[in-house]
Formats: C-alpha cells, structure tokens, sequence
C-alpha cells in the first residue's frame, strides 16, 4: 500500500491570511506545502517568492514542497534552499544544464525534482535519476490556479511510475492540475501518490471535510 500525501497549493489560498491559512490546512490533515512559483516569464503569471516561504516557514512543521515555475532556475534555488523549501522541482526546458540544476538543489539540502508539462516528454529523466527525488507531472498547462485536469496526464503518470519502479529507488510521484475529490483515485490508480489540489481545497469553506473525502477516494485504490 503506498503512502499518498496530500498537498494543498497556497496558491488558492488567502494571501491576507497566509500564515492562518497554512496552519489551518495542516491542521486539517495536510502532508505538504505546495509553493507555486511564477515569473511571469516562463509562465504568464507572477506569484510569489523566497521572502514568503521565509514568512509562513515558521507557521508549519510539514515540508515545503517549491515548485519553480521560474527561468533560468540556478540562481533562484539557493534562496529559497534558505527561506525553508524542504523539496524544490523545476522545468528540464528551463535549465540549460538539468544534471547541475538537480544538484545544486541537493547541495543545498533540499530533495530535488523535474516537473513535466502536458507536451514535455518524459526522456529528461533518462540520465538522472540518481539524482531525482520526486517527478511532478502537470495535468494542467502550467500559469493559473483553477484549471480542469487534462486526463492524458493519467497514462504519463503511470510511464513515470513504470521509471521509478524500474529505477528501484524511492522517488515521490506527484501530480499537480484539477485534482478534486472526483479524479484523485484515478491519479492514483494510475502511479501517483502525492497530490497537489488548489481551489478544491482552499475553495471551500471545510479543508478538513474536503481532505478526508480525498483520503477516502484514495483508499478505495
């Protein structure tokens, strides 16, 4: 039986009340902090940086989970290696050398990872899986909170499973896009057993209502 983790994205969350909200989801059953960083560059957002994971570090015990959405990478990750990120993931099309980008963000004493988009193939895990600590795949096109869940994500979550099992090493697959309570026993079935949900969770007026649902879901699987 594998361990599933939820991870709650502060991204839908309430940034008046960032430290409350963070509590609050843990409190309500929350494995992980997952950290969306944007740069209106790589993606056409802009979210969030380093001093924010600094601020709300000290709020939760659980780990931070930053998922750098960001080009280039390299520069930014010993920041928030210092603000408190436990797990830092990053885009193989935004390093321009994906092996030095992995260790750098081990260097500096976090578990490192790749992140892969709808149309990103999974080949950039081909030489570095000594180096990867956790494969994120986006059911959605990377940018904005809200977004319905792509399903072809389902069977490139489960190629990656099929990476890790053959690799041998205990690697995290996490899956981050429309996750609800509806579809996150089929990410599941399918590999998964991190899982990032934004709105479905900060969305609604009970956290722990909604995370116990998904706990449900999951153990169905």
């Amino acid at each position: 039986m594998p361990t599933f983790r939820i991870a709650p994205s502060i991204l839908s969350a309430d940034f008046a009340r960032l430290g409350e909200e963070v509590r609050n989801v843990v409190s309500a059953g929350a494995d992980i902090i997952h950290f969306d960083v944007m740069d209106n560059h790589y993606v056409p957002n802009l979210t969030i940086g380093p001093l924010v994971c600094q601020a709300i570090r000290p709020h939760v015990q659980v780990p931070i989970d930053v998922h750098l959405m960001v080009k280039p990478v390299d520069r930014i990750i010993p920041d928030f290696a210092k603000a408190g990120a436990n797990i830092i993931t990053f885009h193989p099309e935004a390093s321009e050398h994906v092996d030095r980008s992995l260790q750098l963000i081990r260097d500096n004493g976090c578990k490192a990872g790749l992140v892969f988009n709808p149309g990103t193939p999974l080949h950039f895990l081909d030489h570095v899986m000594d180096k990867i600590d956790i494969i994120l795949i986006m059911s959605v096109n990377p940018g904005f909170g809200g977004q319905s869940f792509i399903p072809e994500a389902l069977k490139k979550i489960a190629m990656a499973r099929r990476m890790i099992d053959e690799s041998g090493r205990d690697i995290m697959l996490e899956v981050d896009g429309g996750i609800k309570i509806d579809n996150i026993a089929a990410a599941a079935a399918a590999g998964a057993d991190t899982f990032v949900a934004g709105s479905a969770i900060f969305g609604q007026p009970d956290y722990r209502a909604v995370i116990d649902a998904m706990r449900a879901q999951l153990a169905g699987v």
